[in-house]
């Protein structure tokens, strides 16, 4: 079967285990996130779910692998959107390597289908997430407020 995917490599002046930290503490997340955060005991096996501001489940299951601070591993399924969830489980693997006084943060995020809808709405999230999450982290604030801008 074909695979669709979205990879996306920044550089963050942090160290690892900041970074884990900002990956898996939610009132942090909810900083970055735009009010979203996920849940779970961060440990191989354990049941994730993400959080809409308003108490709605926007995915849900679960962590595959957990090798703080350098690499992460969630299987999940959208749950909102019925022609989302429709199309299964992805699967996001969220790599850190430090290098220097940074830390190279790798997201890979997949399905198993060809001409994705779901691989299309992430990598149009992910840029957004992680650009706050970078300014978040090195300078303290986010530089995005909405995550669909008006205009």
């Amino acid at each position: 079967m074909a695979r669709s995917t979205f990879v996306y490599v920044t550089y963050i002046r942090t160290t690892p285990e900041k970074l884990w930290a900002a990956l898996t503490d939610m009132e942090f997340m909810k900083q970055y996130w735009f009010g979203v955060y996920c849940e779970s005991q961060w440990t191989a096996g354990s049941s994730w779910k993400m959080v809409y501001p308003d108490g709605r489940i926007a995915d849900a299951g679960e962590i595959l692998e957990a090798e703080p601070p350098r690499r992460l591993v969630i299987r999940w399924q959208h749950q909102s959107k019925p022609e989302l969830k429709a199309e299964g489980a992805s699967l996001c693997t969220m790599e850190m390597e430090p290098t220097g006084t940074a830390v190279k943060l790798c997201i890979t995020h997949s399905i198993e289908r060809e001409t994705s809808k779901l691989i299309e709405a992430v990598s149009g999230g992910w840029p957004k997430i992680l650009s706050n999450l970078k300014s978040l982290l090195e300078s303290g604030a986010t530089v995005l407020h909405d995550p669909y801008p008006k205009g």
